[in-house]
């Protein structure tokens, strides 16, 4: 029996410190822990998927807490079912004891006190990350409110560039004479021409 650990952060400017620490205190350390910086919507993660080809039948998979594992009801489950009864292994939640599959087989009483553990938790993550996105959406309506523009600024045109081109379209100017005045090649002032219109419709 070989023991794993996998963590998971959402970003890459998130620390994984606690997550090793945990699994450093039960024991498992170096190659043995993989880990993924990325959301936990869905289970497309690169290090996620080597460790699914490195477990066998009675190996041990040690995360921390259950969103950890993701924050998609349907998946998590899914995928648990997938490590535990398509795979064999077992999975260890550290801040849950409860969910220890290597215990949970011994009565009827203990699996079924298991399984709504794991459903009950797994949509509790995915309950957060949709309060997350409704909180991320509130602050930045609030924003917008208040006048803070989200994106790409706005392109401010020079006084010269403007009346460079009222000319060409007033074709008081040749193109070749509005390239040479503003230095862009034609498909550039062509799009910054249409910008132009855009702005003032």
């Amino acid at each position: 029996m070989k023991i794993y650990a996998y963590a998971r952060v959402s970003a890459r400017d998130q620390n994984l410190d606690r997550q090793l620490k945990a699994f450093a205190d039960f024991g498992v350390s170096g190659n043995r822990i993989y880990a993924d910086k990325k959301s936990g919507k869905d289970f497309e993660r690169k290090n996620y998927s080597k460790l699914l080809k490195r477990l066998r039948a009675g190996d041990l998979l040690v995360i921390k807490s259950i969103d950890r594992l993701g924050r998609n009801y349907n998946a998590i489950i899914s995928e648990w079912s997938k490590i535990v009864n398509t795979i064999g292994a077992d999975i260890l939640v550290l801040d849950m004891p409860l969910l220890d599959t290597r215990t949970k087989s011994n009565t009827l009483v203990g699996k079924f006190i298991s399984d709504i553990v794991l459903q009950v938790l797994s949509f509790v993550a995915e309950n957060e990350r949709e309060n997350i996105r409704a909180r991320q959406a509130e602050g930045i309506a609030a924003a917008k409110s208040r006048g803070v523009r989200f994106g790409r600024p706005r392109t401010v045109y020079s006084k010269e560039f403007l009346e460079t081109v009222r000319a060409f379209k007033l074709k008081n100017i040749s193109l070749k004479t509005a390239l040479a005045c503003t230095g862009m090649k034609q498909g550039n002032f062509y799009y910054h021409l249409h910008q132009c219109e855009r702005l003032s419709a």
